[in-house]
């Protein structure tokens, strides 16, 4: 099964797909990775980040049939189970501060999470989406709930974090 583990910067993607690969034995795609080598069309200066060529992309990467798949963007690809990890902003503030991220990066990323972009992105595109508020939980205890979610045995949740900007 092809899981993709998408959020928002500082869900804890990175960290939850490194655990999940070692529990599952499968391998792990940083798209992210991947996207800023082959796919990037320029780089917008005022907001610090690439732009990449999401739709050749993803018209283009084949990937294997059992795999893991993080990165902010990877609900564009194609799969039939999608995790949104998803965070409070007062959390996800402080994750980003901790990483060092200037500040008005941390600001745009509070917004597009409180906002639900990359969820809302996610159930447009995918049939299986299920949010997960890692907020004030360990990587392993996420771990499990995206285990159960595998299993068919965790509520499709989505959360709005909008009214606790």
């Amino acid at each position: 099964m092809k899981i993709i583990l998408t959020g928002t910067p500082g869900t804890g993607k990175t960290t939850v797909a490194k655990k999940l690969s070692e529990e599952l034995e499968v391998p792990v795609i940083d798209l992210n990775q991947l996207l800023s080598r082959e796919y990037v069309i320029e780089k917008d200066t005022e907001r610090e980040s690439l732009v990449v060529d999401v739709e050749r992309a993803v018209s283009e990467i084949k990937l294997p049939a059992e795999c893991i798949i993080e990165g902010h963007l990877a609900h564009f690809l194609d799969s039939k189970f999608v995790v949104v990890l998803r965070c409070k902003p007062k959390e996800l503030t402080q994750r980003l501060k901790n990483k060092n991220w200037p500040i008005k990066k941390v600001k745009e990323n509070i917004e597009a999470e409180a906002l639900n972009i990359i969820s809302d992105e996610a159930r447009d595109m995918n049939d299986k989406v299920f949010d997960i508020d890692t907020s004030h939980k360990s990587p392993a205890e996420v771990v499990e709930m995206v285990k159960t979610a595998i299993k068919g045995k965790l509520k499709a949740e989505k959360y709005d974090f909008l009214e606790l900007l």
